[in-house]
């Protein structure tokens, strides 16, 4: 399993107009095929009046590599925006560039041109994040403890989750793995050993180096 991943945060849409043609480029995350199979159909479906709903996809499992060019010239439009999602280094994210034809050629060139830009529009929109393999992870203090883990946490590299106030204070918080060792050493000192970290399981959860 891998550690960490590019994606995209959110689906989203981008459109510009191309020499009268109006492309609408549309992006999502996706967690496997059936799930990317689906938005592109939900795609065909709204936009059932356009031209070409042209669509590419990469997957994480099997290392799975989709593309149509949804009836324009080979290589002019399934490629180019494939290429895209692959040079961003994102995967388990599916893109549909929508054209609506405005009466004049684009020749190849301008049709690799006009899908790359939808689909690098696309990517801008939906948010590209790096996903990491995080353990969900909870620490259960005192009151008079609770500002120093509030602190502590954001300090080791993790995200607070939810935080539940009763006799004493439940953090639930994840962590990116690899990181609950250092975290837990600085607890034990800065707590005197009274702490500790109960891991609850793992899951995937964005993150920006911007951010950190």
């Amino acid at each position: 399993m891998d550690a960490v991943y590019r994606t995209v945060e959110k689906e989203a849409s981008a459109e510009f107009t191309e020499r009268r043609s109006r492309f609408l480029g549309t992006i999502r995350p996706v967690a496997d095929e059936t799930e990317a199979q689906a938005f592109i159909a939900r795609m065909k479906k709204t936009y059932w009046d356009a031209t070409h709903n042209v669509y590419a996809y990469v997957l994480r499992r099997g290392q799975v590599r989709r593309y149509s060019d949804d009836g324009e010239p080979q290589g002019t439009a399934g490629v180019p925006v494939l290429d895209v999602l692959l040079k961003e280094g994102l995967t388990d994210v599916a893109v549909v560039v929508t054209r609506y034809f405005g009466g004049i050629l684009l020749g190849a060139g301008g049709l690799v041109r006009a899908y790359s830009h939808g689909a690098k529009r696309a990517v801008e929109a939906g948010g590209p994040v790096e996903m990491r393999l995080c353990d969900r992870a909870r620490i259960i203090c005192e009151y008079a403890q609770y500002g120093r883990v509030a602190a502590l946490v954001p300090e080791a590299g993790g995200t607070v989750t939810s935080t539940r106030y009763t006799d004493r204070v439940e953090v639930d918080f994840l962590l990116p793995r690899g990181l609950r060792e250092p975290m837990q050493k600085r607890l034990t000192e800065q707590s005197a050993g009274a702490l500790t970290i109960e891991t609850l399981g793992e899951e995937y959860a964005p993150f920006r180096p911007d951010a950190e």
